[in-house]
Formats: C-alpha cells, sequence, structure tokens
C-alpha cells in the first residue's frame, strides 16, 4: 500500500474534519480549474460535456474530487478556457 505524505492533518477538536494529503490537494485544485473555467464560459455541466465532448459524468467526477483529471485533460480545460470557440468548432 502506498503511503500518502499528509500536508494538512486533520484538526483534532473537529470531528468532520479529514487529514488531506498531497494527491488530494492537487486532485481538489485541478477540480477547482475545470469547475471555474465550465462556470466562466456559462455553461451547465451538461452543456460544457457536450459542446466539448467530454462524458458528463467524467467530468463531474473531475469537478467534485472523486476522480483526478489526468495532465491531458487539465490541458485540455485550460486550452478550452483560452479558446472556447476555437476548441468547440475543432470538435464539432
Amino acid at each position: 500500500m502506498k503511503k500518502e505524505h499528509i500536508i494538512l492533518p486533520a484538526d483534532p477538536t473537529d470531528a468532520e474534519d479529514r487529514t488531506v494529503s498531497i494527491e488530494g490537494m492537487e486532485r481538489g485544485q485541478r477540480a477547482r480549474l475545470i469547475r471555474k473555467t465550465r462556470t466562466a464560459l456559462g455553461l451547465s455541466q451538461a452543456e460544457f460535456a457536450s459542446r466539448f465532448r467530454v462524458p458528463v459524468g467524467t467530468l463531474r467526477d473531475w469537478e467534485q474530487a472523486r476522480a483526478t483529471a489526468p495532465d491531458f485533460a487539465v490541458a485540455y480545460v485550460r486550452v478550452i478556457g483560452q479558446h472556447p470557440d476555437m476548441v468547440a468548432q475543432a470538435v464539432a
């Protein structure tokens, strides 16, 4: 079993607080980038998924940090954020 490196230990006085690992922090940052990009474009998850050919379930998992978006997906979202119309036209 891989040992996770803890970057923020749980607060022992808070029963709902959880320890944060490096992997968990990275997953959360990627989730935030994807969600902020989508909302900046004014698109729902279903609209974004359809327009940019991403399975809506995958998008939800990434945005809710249930799964870590791979590097290529993060790069794709960054390009979408810079050139949404060009990307939509390219995948149409």
